[in-house]
């Protein structure tokens, strides 16, 4: 019986820190609120997937908007829908860590981590360490 005991709490232990885990699962504007990002999780690490833009196409309303600020010119000529901006995080004490966040605006990617704060995820873009870099406040749609 004891055992048994044990092992139902041990489960809802678990579960309990995989639902903290996955709390940060769904659809996020960025800070400006003009892209949304579909944050997921893939073999136990969490990505984002830029889902909607405001303005999906090129100044002749046709062609879609591409990653023409990207650092690698092969991926200039991505559209911009649908690219990965959130990579490789880990779920650890509280915190997702160890991931890079993609800016598009600028072209550049920053080692990262994140914080949920309530309804607001606090994504820290840096070079080299936490001190020196800067946080953009995502919040749910």
């Amino acid at each position: 019986m004891k055992s048994l005991v044990l092992m139902l709490g041990f489960a809802l232990i678990s579960m309990v820190g995989f639902s903290q885990a996955n709390a940060i699962n769904g659809i996020w504007f960025n800070p400006e609120k003009d892209g949304k990002i579909d944050i997921y999780e893939s073999g136990g690490k969490y990505y984002g997937k830029l889902v909607w833009i405001q303005n999906q196409f090129e100044d002749d309303g046709k062609t879609p908007r591409k990653d023409s600020k990207n650092k690698n010119s092969s991926l200039r000529s991505r559209p911009l829908l649908n690219i990965m901006i959130l990579n490789d995080f880990k779920y650890e004490n509280g915190k997702w860590v160890d991931g890079t966040v993609y800016d598009p605006k600028s072209g550049k990617t920053y080692t990262s981590n994140m914080t949920l704060k309530g309804d607001k995820l606090e994504v820290r873009g840096y070079v080299g360490t936490p001190m020196f870099g800067r946080t953009a406040i995502f919040t749910r749609q």
